[in-house]
């Protein structure tokens, strides 16, 4: 699989940056501001959520750097 891997939360409240199998970056949507956390994952069930995104198992669907870089550029500013 090549990366990064993008995906969302199918009410897009969520977006994520994948990087590889232990790293992604997520963008959290809550009303009208967003926040930015960049997650290395360390145990297991951050493993498998992972795991989860990159299989696009429910609630995770496909998205795009389009979609990610318009709502991290809200966030950093830049």
């Amino acid at each position: 699989m090549k990366f990064p891997q993008y995906r969302k939360l199918s009410n897009e409240k969520s977006f994520y940056r994948i990087d590889d199998e232990r790293t992604f970056f997520e963008i959290q949507v809550i009303g009208k501001t967003s926040f930015l956390l960049k997650i290395e994952a360390k145990q297991y069930p951050e493993i498998l959520r992972i795991q989860d995104m990159l299989n696009e198992l429910e609630p995770f669907e496909k998205s795009s750097i389009d979609e990610f870089q318009s709502r991290y550029v809200k966030v950093v500013g830049k």
